[in-house]
């Protein structure tokens, strides 16, 4: 009995601090990630306050202190003002166009990458999808201008080449062409870096599936049909929630501020009308007309919709599919 609880003791848990020491380093990175958060999420969320008051500008919190409280004033101001529906419209239905083309795209992509045998060809076509990814908006917007420019741009001088237009074109002047723009440029710069998810999950199916459908007579398609799309359908169901919940950011990619402040905006008022969105708003109504307490109030609105965006999309893709993000 004596020896059972003396080796009972020796193999016994070590307490939590020792636990702790052991893990200095792991917790470190887990302190330094709270920080970050801690630093820059949560703490300036305690400035939502000023969306319910008249905040003046003035140093420290002293200017949110000493603000009159207006209640839901600007709430019912951004309701009532003129640029409201425009303002939401173009937001909408920029999201909207995006998540429905861009959301298959990945799907398709880690398919078609997943059938190419070639090892080699199939790793330069994975780093080429990937690339853009990691290239900045700003630098996409370069690259944009300098492709599409009315006077020496690319694809005006091959139209010309080719004779299907006599007069340059200013693509990113033209209302018409610019959600075009900003759709097809999101899809080249994110496609490849969301199929990174439906590559992994494609990896997880067993293998003797696709080869005992081999043995059975299944071709390429039925297999691709019955085996590979079922194992995707929990990634496809919680991205679908990401992007749903992401719907006012611009889906999978979330570049609807960077594209319309960099490519549209007050920056390029020819397409102002429709490039204006929600954020590229709250940018003009806060940092650049000093409305600081209006555009709070803009951005709290967007974030409850999103909010509510996330829990809905969640609950119906629970109760659909039995899967869900939480």
């Amino acid at each position: 009995m004596e020896k059972n609880i003396a080796k009972s003791k020796k193999y016994a848990y070590p307490i939590t601090w020792q636990k702790l020491k052991a893990q200095a380093s792991v917790q470190l990175v887990a302190i330094l990630g709270i920080l970050f958060f801690l630093v820059f999420s949560y703490i300036p969320m305690l400035g939502i306050v000023i969306a319910f008051k008249n905040y003046q500008l003035a140093p420290g919190i002293m200017g949110i202190i000493n603000s009159e409280w207006v209640g839901l004033k600007y709430f019912n101001e951004f309701f009532n003002d003129p640029m409201f529906w425009p303002v939401v419209k173009n937001t909408l239905l920029l999201s909207s166009l995006k998540i429905i083309i861009s959301f298959p795209i990945p799907i398709l992509l880690a398919i078609i990458l997943n059938e190419v045998k070639n090892q080699k060809l199939k790793r330069f076509s994975q780093t080429v999808s990937y690339l853009p990814y990691f290239i900045s908006w700003v630098v996409v917007s370069g690259m944009l201008f300098a492709f599409l420019n009315v006077q020496d741009g690319l694809l005006n001088q091959l139209l010309f080449f080719v004779g299907v237009i006599d007069q340059p074109i200013a693509f990113l002047s033209e209302p018409r062409y610019f959600r075009t723009i900003l759709v097809l440029s999101d899809v080249w710069k994110n496609a490849g870096w969301w199929t990174i998810l439906f590559l992994a999950s494609i990896a997880g199916i067993d293998p003797t599936l696709h080869e005992a459908a081999t043995v059975d007579g299944a071709g390429r398609i039925r297999r691709i049909w019955h085996i590979t799309l079922p194992a995707m359908k929990g990634t496809t169901v919680v991205v679908l929630i990401l992007c749903l919940g992401n719907m006012l950011g611009g889906g999978l990619g979330g570049s609807n501020f960077e594209q319309s402040y960099l490519l549209g905006g007050s920056n390029n008022r020819m397409v102002y009308d429709v490039s204006v969105i929600l954020q590229t708003y709250t940018l003009e109504m806060g940092l650049k007309a000093g409305r600081f307490s209006y555009a709070a109030a803009i951005g709290l609105l967007e974030s409850l919709f999103s909010l509510i965006l996330v829990y809905t999309s969640n609950y119906l893709a629970k109760r659909s599919s039995g899967t869900g993000l939480f």
